[in-house]
C-alpha cells in the first residue's frame, strides 16, 4: 500500500516556529517495509492539490481539527482510507468519525500495526484504542523521513504523560498514566542524531529526581546541547539543576501560569507558588539556564490589571521568551465542562467556527469582556517582543550573553516576534462550511 502522513499546520501558509514532527520518525519505524511511505510537513510545505495513496493519515491536534476535516473532504475517494489520530481523537471522537474512515486513540505502536494490518486485509475497523501498555518506541533518524533542517534542532521524547492534572491543559486527555524510556534508550537515540541541539518534547521531563538524575548523568557525555520543559517542584532543586547544565541544558520552559494565587488554585497548579517565583528564578539564573515562561490569562479571579502585572514580571526577570496565552477552554479538560455548563461558551465548538480566529476568546471571562482579554494578551505580546524590549532583556542579563545562550535568545525572539504579527486573527485552517459548530 501506498500511505501518505500530514502533519497540519493551522492555517494555509508556511511557518517559520515549526519543530521536527516527532511522530514521523515513530511511523516509519512501526510500518513494515512492504509499504511506500510519504511524510508531508504542511507547515514547512504546500500540500498537493491531489493525493494518490491508498492510506491518507493525519495527526491532529484540537487547533488544526478544522484543517484536517476540510483536507479529508478534499482527498477522499472511493478508493482511500482517511485515518486521523491525535489528541483530538481521544476527546471528539465521534465528530471526527464524521470525516474519517478511521480514528487511532493513544498511543502508535499499538495501534498502527493493527491498522495497517487490517487494511491490508480490506477490513479496517471504525476505531483502534491504545491499551497504553506498549513500550515508547525509540526514534531514528532517516533522510527519507525528514527533509528540511528545522534549524537543525533535534526533537526527542523521553516520556508520555505527566503526573499532575492541571484544569486547562489537554494531557490527561490523551494518558491516563505517565510512561518512560530507559535512560540507555535516550542515549542510543541522541547518540545517533546528527543535530548538536536537542529539544525535549516531554510535557514535564521530571517524573523522579532519581531518574531526572540518572539521565543527566548518562547523555553528558554526548555533548549535546539541550532545552526542555520542567515543573516547580524541579526548579527547585540545586542539585537537579546544576546536573542538567553539566548535562548539557541551555535553556528551560517552565509553566508559571499565573500570579494569582486564586488563578493557580483555579488550575489546580498546585506545584506553583507565587511567593517564592523570584526565589527560583534566581536559582534558574545561577545555573546559567535561560527562562522560557508561559503564563495563563483571563482566570476567573483575574482582574482586568493581570496583563500589565504579568508583563512588568516578565521583563523585570529579564525572561528570555514567554508565552502570554489566553486561557483556551479545551474539549475534554475542566475548564471546557465549566463552561460548557455554565453556558459561557461563545462558540459551541470554537475550533470549528468559521468565525473563531487565532488569539480571540472563545468564552465569556468572569471579570472582563472577550475583547478586554484579547487585546490584553495581543498587547503583552507585542510589547514583549519589541525591539526596545528585546535589546533591553539581552543585555541587563549576563545569562543571555554566554556563547549559545545569545543565539537561542536572538533567534527565539525574531521568531516569536514574527509570528505574532503572522497568527493573530487568521482563521483557523479554513472554511468548513458546517451549520452545526457556532
Amino acid at each position: 500500500m501506498k500511505i501518505t502522513f500530514i502533519r497540519l499546520n493551522m492555517f494555509e501558509n508556511i511557518s517559520s516556529d515549526a519543530m521536527k514532527p516527532l511522530l514521523f520518525g515513530i511511523i516509519k519505524n512501526l510500518t513494515p517495509v512492504c509499504h511506500e511511505l510519504c511524510f508531508i510537513d504542511e507547515r514547512v510545505e504546500k500540500l498537493p492539490e491531489k493525493i494518490d495513496s491508498d492510506i491518507i493519515a493525519f495527526s491532529v491536534e484540537t487547533f488544526t481539527a478544522k484543517r484536517a476535516y476540510i483536507l479529508a473532504k478534499k482527498y477522499k475517494t472511493e478508493k482511500n482510507i482517511i485515518a486521523m489520530g491525535g489528541f483530538h481523537a481521544g476527546v471528539m471522537a465521534g465528530e471526527m468519525l464524521r470525516y474519517a474512515d478511521t480514528i487511532l486513540i493513544g498511543d502508535a505502536e499499538d495501534t498502527w500495526g493493527d491498522f495497517l494490518t487490517d487494511c491490508s486485509e480490506g477490513h479496517p475497523k471504525r476505531r483502534y484504542i491504545s491499551a497504553e501498555r506498549t513500550p515508547l518506541m525509540p526514534v531514528t533518524e532517516d533522510s527519507d523521513v525528514y527533509r528540511h533542517n528545522y534549524y537543525g534542532i533535534g526533537v526527542y521524547q523521553l516520556s508520555r504523560g505527566c503526573k499532575f492534572n492541571c484544569d486547562f491543559c489537554s494531557i490527561k486527555t490523551m494518558y491516563r498514566c505517565v510512561r518512560r524510556k530507559p535512560a540507555d534508550t535516550i542515549f542510543e537515540e541522541l547518540k545517533l542524531a546528527k543535530e548538536k541541539i536537542i529539544f525535549f518534547v516531554d510535557d514535564n521531563l521530571f517524573f523522579d529526581k532519581k531518574s531526572a538524575l540518572e539521565l543527566f548523568r548518562r547523555i553528558a557525555p554526548l555533548k549535546k546541547r539541550w532545552a526542555c520543559q520542567i515543573s516547580m517542584d524541579a526548579a527547585r532543586d540545586d542539585e537537579i539543576l546544576k546536573e542538567m547544565r553539566r548535562a548539557g541544558c541551555f535553556l528551560v520552559l517552565i509553566g508559571f501560569e499565573s500570579l494569582n494565587a486564586g488563578s493557580l488554585e483555579e488550575m489546580h497548579k498546585k506545584a506553583n507558588s507565587y511567593a517564592d517565583y523570584e526565589e527560583i528564578i534566581k536559582r534558574i539564573y545561577r545555573h546559567h539556564l535561560l527562562i522560557y515562561g508561559t503564563f495563563v490569562l483571563g482566570c476567573d479571579h483575574d482582574q482586568a490589571d493581570v496583563f500589565e502585572r504579568t508583563y512588568k514580571f516578565a521583563v523585570k526577570h529579564k525572561m528570555a521568551v514567554t508565552n502570554f496565552n489566553p486561557l483556551i477552554p479545551m474539549p475534554g479538560t475542566g475548564v471546557y465542562s465549566r463552561m460548557e455548563k455554565d453556558n459561557r461558551l461563545l462558540y459551541r465548538k470554537w475550533w470549528l467556527s468559521d468565525l473563531y480566529r487565532y488569539g480571540e476568546t472563545a468564552f465569556i471571562p468572569q471579570n472582563m469582556s472577550p475583547e478586554q482579554l484579547r487585546d490584553g494578551c495581543l498587547k503583552i505580546r507585542t510589547d514583549f517582543y519589541s525591539v526596545k524590549c528585546i535589546l533591553r532583556r539581552l543585555f541587563s542579563n549576563p545569562v543571555h550573553l554566554l556563547p549559545l545562550n545569545f543565539l537561542a535568545f536572538i533567534l527565539a525572539n525574531v521568531i516569536s516576534r514574527k509570528e505574532i504579527l503572522k497568527k493573530q486573527g487568521q482563521l483557523l485552517g479554513g472554511i468548513l462550511n458546517e451549520t452545526d459548530v457556532d
